[in-house]
């Protein structure tokens, strides 16, 4: 059973004129509280994007008392264990070596450091808002290593994937990336066999579904009877998410559903991903929260080990540490919400963040500390 918190800080009321279709809002609020009345519903959004909306459009306020809306593993910085960070301010370290990240990664905290740490320290740390930005980066500077820190799920591990094919046909061999790519429906099963977890209902994410379609997910109700809806990031999205939800959960008809056809195809990207299965390879991988996870991640196929910063580079990383009293795991599984980590708002906050949770834009910790939840 899901761990909630006993007091939350007050939330503002909705402010429904910013929603495109308020009417539409409103009814759908009605039919939720309508369906669940006085009954216990735990739903768990698996992206942090939808985390982000349901705290700006102040959801969670709204919902009927029981109705719990918990935040899952959906920030792909999050979920990237210590020891993959620790990894890759190691190989900042190294003098000849450029590290491109995207800037969420940047004031993660590894064991000992950041990659905020490391650069303020001199070494060479650089924000790309693309992978092809490092490509760019290791032509412009032919006597740098440039390494792109891959972190993320199936939505953008193909075009990690086009890169290192297009570095081959450049010849770049000053161009590699540290693979700590993840794959999303083994988390989930990991959470739907966790005994300190119950769910509900997954609200399923959009943006990875655009590659995955809805295949992978079909195992959450052939083998845990638990419904999953992929849905888009407008309130109405989330709403009505929320009621297929709630509708087969309590009627106990579970099925995936498609609500977001506009960008999803049931099928998903086909293209994407044999993209994806010519550059890289499925390995167990270690999460942030759920351990080692068999078949989770995503390695760089040996004919393509002069790309692979784990294969090029040897470096010396010490045990992993996690920060003390950080339940950032915990919440990563929806064992408990921010509220229940006893640093949140307090010792850990977006200006001084101990757990990445807090870190990241998509992080559950700071959806709840900027949204007053």
């Amino acid at each position: 059973m899901a761990i909630l918190p006993t007091a939350a800080p007050a939330q503002e009321p909705i402010d429904f004129s910013a929603f495109r279709d308020p009417k539409l809002a409103h009814e759908l609020i009605e039919r939720i509280h309508s369906l669940v009345g006085e009954r216990s519903l735990n739903l768990m959004e698996v992206c942090g994007t939808h985390t982000m909306s349901i705290g700006r459009y102040g959801f969670r306020s709204v919902m009927p008392a029981g109705l719990h809306l918990l935040s899952g593993p959906g920030c792909p910085v999050c979920v990237t264990a210590n020891q993959d960070i620790d990894h890759i301010i190691a190989l900042a370290r190294l003098d000849t070596v450029t590290i491109a990240t995207f800037g969420d990664m940047m004031r993660v905290p590894g064991s000992t450091s950041s990659l905020a740490a490391e650069k303020a320290a001199g070494h060479d740390v650089r924000i790309v808002y693309s992978p092809l930005d490092a490509i760019r980066l290791a032509e412009e500077h032919p006597e740098r290593s440039v390494v792109f820190a891959g972190v993320g799920f199936e939505t953008t591990t193909p075009t990690i994937a086009a890169c290192i094919l297009e570095a081959a046909t450049r010849g770049l061999r000053n161009f590699s990336v540290f693979s700590a790519h993840k794959m999303t429906p083994p988390a989930l099963r990991a959470i739907a066999d966790d005994p300190e977890t119950r769910i509900d209902g997954f609200i399923l994410p959009g943006h990875v579904s655009t590659i995955t379609g809805l295949e992978p997910y079909q195992f959450l109700v052939g083998d845990y009877g638990i419904p999953g809806v992929v849905t888009g990031f407008e309130p109405v999205d989330i709403l009505e998410s929320i009621v297929l939800l709630a509708e087969m959960a309590l009627s106990g008809t579970p099925r995936i559903q498609n609500a977001y056809r506009r960008g999803v195809a049931d099928a998903g990207n086909p293209v994407a991903r044999k993209l994806v299965d010519q550059v890289f390879a499925v390995c167990d991988a270690t999460w942030r929260g759920l351990g080692t996870l068999p078949a989770s991640g995503l390695a760089i196929r040996e004919e393509y080990a002069a790309f692979d910063a784990r294969h090029r580079f040897s470096v010396e990383v010490q045990p992993a540490q996690e920060p003390r009293g950080c339940r950032c795991g915990d919440v990563l599984r929806g064992a408990i919400t921010p509220h229940g980590c006893p640093l949140f708002g307090r010792t850990c906050t977006p200006e001084h963040p101990v757990g990445p949770c807090m870190v990241s834009s998509e992080g559950s910790c700071a959806a709840y500390f900027r949204y007053h939840e």
